[in-house]
């Protein structure tokens, strides 16, 4: 018992027999435990938060199309295909179109489309509350896929790669610019009661640091679990405290821990959130015009918890979130909200009831604000849908030639870029992928798309990999 502990363990420390021994032998220590700390955020700060240029936009919102709207019932009008209803289809070969049955015949739109605005932009009859911000409005046609695959098109649109194990877009974006309020998350969606194809992987950080990692805030119920404080304030404080000293001790005897120090920061950021987001999810304070203008008093769940989302997404723009993304909700049994192999007429329409007054309110609500210049917005699926069908009321996965539109953050309005062929088959002029849209979007926040890397597996990546080019015809 009386034995040095140092010879029974190599390694070991004598303990001190005084406070002032402890304290002048722990001295270095603790400097060293505070200058780590200082010097992963210092490192952070180096790695990101600043723009490589002025920036047009500050922050982004995503508003997600899931399962792939009809571009051809939607926003590009095609009076060939409405000519030739019925008859047999036939087109060139095209890998990426699906539906290759001799029997399919060419489907017109069951909608009619009018010209709106200052602009005279096209638009179908499903979208009447979005007719009315057309000229806030740049229309996409000609947008192209890698394959007719729900969850591959999904994570493209999302992370830049059909596979996966990628970071989401919106987590590029906090990497890169860092966040303009620390006391939230930088990236945030806003879900409608499902997780898309592709899974958690569409909202994953990745290898970037996992406080990049989307916070997912649900429509109905608590918005975020636990975020009513289980604790007394000074409790809390002494558990994060303790946690911290924890932490930043493992973090300092690995030498340094980007792991640890996410986690770190992942405990403050949740102990802001729950003196922040119940009053940012709380829309109570919102006047009654503003709750009719997105729809938050309609009757039917779907629509008011959707309109709901939206509204929130304006609070969190406006508290400073950087990438806000609203998903769509699921209100049947098939593979994904807008995915109409059949009951094309009924679902589109339901779907569009649901989200077309919410998102033209987020345009005008944003402009009102003064918010819309330094928003970008894109409203996108990950695919469109089959000119032709094999029955009288369905569309199959298209990926050859479809639509989205972005608005604000300096991009133009009230015009249209690129288009499809005749029958709406094919991208024909301007032809643009992801990648394009990434580094355009990037490219309005101040973001060199191809100078935004993080060195991971023995290589420099991007959002973009090797591809991408910024859309000039389209800034403002």
């Amino acid at each position: 018992m009386s034995a040095d502990p140092r010879s029974l363990c190599p390694g070991c420390e004598a303990p001190s027999r005084t406070r002032r021994e402890f304290l002048r032998r722990s001295g270095i220590g603790f400097g060293w435990l505070a200058f780590a700390g200082l010097a992963n955020r210092w490192a952070a700060a180096q790695d990101s938060g600043a723009a490589h240029f002025a920036p047009r936009a500050k922050r982004v919102l995503f508003l997600f199309m899931d399962g792939g709207v009809s571009h051809v019932d939607t926003f590009d009008p095609k009076p060939a295909l409405t000519a030739r209803h019925g008859e047999s289809a036939k087109w060139r070969a095209d890998a990426r179109s699906q539906g290759i049955s001799p029997s399919r015949k060419w489907l017109k739109s069951p909608w009619s489309f009018k010209q709106h605005g200052e602009s005279g932009l096209w638009v179908s009859e499903l979208f009447p509350h979005a007719a009315r911000v057309v000229d806030d409005l740049c229309v996409v046609r000609s947008m192209v896929g890698e394959n007719p695959l729900h969850g591959a098109q999904a994570l493209l649109l999302h992370t830049g790669r059909a596979i996966g194990a990628a970071p989401s877009m919106g987590s590029w974006v906090s990497y890169g610019l860092g966040a303009e309020n620390e006391q939230l998350p930088g990236y945030v969606v806003l879900n409608n009661d499902w997780i898309p194809n592709g899974g958690f992987q569409n909202f994953a950080s990745s290898f970037l640091p996992a406080t990049h990692q989307a916070t997912l805030m649900r429509a109905e119920g608590p918005p975020v679990d636990n975020i009513v404080p289980a604790d007394a304030l000074e409790v809390q404080r002494a558990k994060l405290d303790f946690l911290r000293e924890q932490d930043s001790a493992a973090a300092a005897s690995l030498g340094g821990s980007d792991a640890i120090e996410s986690a770190i920061h992942n405990y403050e950021t949740a102990a802001h959130m729950q003196s922040l987001v119940p009053n940012l999810c709380d829309v109570s304070s919102e006047s009654a015009a503003t709750l009719r203008l997105y729809g938050v008093d309609r009757s039917n769940d779907y629509d008011r918890h959707y309109a709901l989302q939206c509204l929130r997404a304006r609070r969190l723009i406006e508290a400073g979130v950087r990438f806000v993304e609203v998903t769509c909700p699921l209100t049947h049994t098939n593979n994904a909200p807008w995915d109409q192999h059949g009951q094309l007429k009924f679902r589109h329409e339901e779907n569009a009831r649901i989200t077309d007054q919410p998102v033209a309110a987020l345009i005008t609500d944003l402009k009102a604000r003064g918010l819309l210049d330094e928003t970008l917005v894109l409203w996108a699926g990950e695919m469109g849908r089959t000119p032709h069908s094999a029955g009288a009321d369905g569309r199959d996965h298209h990926v050859s030639g479809y639509t989205l539109w972005m608005a604000g953050g300096g991009i133009r309005g009230g015009m249209t870029y690129g288009s499809t062929d005749e029958m709406g088959m094919s991208a024909v002029e301007n032809v643009v992928d992801v990648h394009d849209i990434h580094a355009t979007i990037l490219h309005q926040l101040g973001i060199n798309h191809k100078q935004l890397i993080f060195r991971f597996g023995g290589r420099d990546m991007r959002l973009t990999d090797v591809h991408g080019h910024v859309m000039k015809d389209v800034l403002a």
